[in-house]
């Protein structure tokens, strides 16, 4: 089971979303409190099972509705995935992968990781 990870950063507070064999699968934006955090991962918890899927790599993709993982290429010509909220805000991001198929088996190991993972705190 995977689990999500709040840990304090210079800034603010953040959290990953860590796999079962401990890879982080999604990362957030830094919130500026805690209990701001907790609402981003409830909000991942809640839009991940039922996100469509945006290949932005592609040609005249058909734009999907919100929630959704929008996946793209960065400046590297790594595949990426962000996930965004009913409201279209960025909740989670990807690391780059090298092939198409990780990043979509990314996109599947957060929906099924962040349903029912537990929280803890790193200290």
């Amino acid at each position: 089971m995977g689990k999500f990870v709040i840990k304090q950063t210079k800034s603010g507070v953040k959290f990953d979303l860590k796999a079962t064999n401990g890879e982080v699968i999604a990362t957030s934006e830094v919130y500026s409190t805690e209990a701001s955090c907790r609402k981003g991962i409830a909000s991942v918890a809640k839009n991940a099972p039922i996100a469509n899927i945006e290949d932005q790599t592609v040609d005249g993709f058909e734009v999907q509705k919100h929630p959704k993982f929008e996946i793209y290429t960065d400046k590297a010509g790594e595949f990426r995935f962000r996930l965004k909220a009913t409201n279209g805000q960025i909740i989670a991001v990807s690391e780059g992968y090298k092939a198409m198929s990780s990043c979509t088996n990314g996109i599947a190991s957060v929906r099924k990781n962040a349903v029912d993972a537990p929280i803890v705190k790193e200290e």
